[in-house]
């Protein structure tokens, strides 16, 4: 497996709802090669994450550390990381 952790991708095979009308992925087999596809990162903290989206160039300053983590591309992950997908 690469990066994604089977964690990671049983959080995003379970969540996916969230960011996809349709699923896109069924087993953790699936969900890995679609997470790669789009480049999805994990990242250690909220910080990180706003620090990802605003490299993206998304005006998140107004955002809440709750909005971050509640936001459709954000999945937060049971160890305290969160994975960032963009549809």
């Amino acid at each position: 497996m690469s990066g994604y952790s089977e964690e990671c991708l049983n959080v995003f095979l379970k969540e996916q709802g969230r960011l996809f009308d349709e699923p896109v992925a069924e087993t953790p087999e699936e969900a890995e090669a679609f997470l790669e596809d789009c480049m999805a990162v994990v990242v250690d903290s909220l910080r990180e994450v706003r620090e990802y989206f605003e490299e993206s160039g998304a005006d998140v300053d107004h955002m809440t550390e709750e909005e971050l983590e509640e936001a459709s591309e954000v999945f937060p992950l049971p160890d305290g990381k969160y994975l960032i997908v963009e549809g």
